[in-house]
């Protein structure tokens, strides 16, 4: 096993579902609500975390958006958490339905290997 402590980026991806009072509001009010109560806390108390954002309604009824967040680190994505819990997005705009969280290649890191499980083609 490899010794390297060095801690890989945290990343999480957070399933949710979208609430009746986020989709009672026009785009424009969705557009509002989020860059001024959401955005404004994630930037103000959180480090080191980048998002990409899916949309999957189309395609899952238990699930409408995935949010991928990267963190650098477990204290990043904590701090991450913390924000958002304090925001109308947890829980009032969307129910969290799952957080899947893992490092990218852990084994690969674990056993000193190349990360065999990653593919392109």
């Amino acid at each position: 096993m490899s010794a390297d402590r060095t801690g890989p980026p945290v990343t999480a991806f957070m399933l949710v579902k979208t609430t009746p009072e986020w989709l009672a509001m026009t785009v424009d009010e969705r557009v509002r609500a989020f860059t001024t109560h959401v955005l404004p806390v994630i930037e103000a108390r959180t480090r080191g975390v980048r998002s990409r954002f899916y949309d999957t309604e189309f395609y899952s009824a238990r699930v409408t958006d995935i949010w991928v967040w990267e963190a650098d680190d477990h204290d990043a994505y904590r701090l991450l958490i913390d924000a958002l819990r304090e925001t109308p997005f947890w829980d009032r705009y969307f129910e969290v339905v799952d957080l899947l969280v893992g490092t990218e290649n852990g084994y690969a890191r674990t056993y000193g290997l190349k990360p065999l499980a990653t593919v392109t083609t």
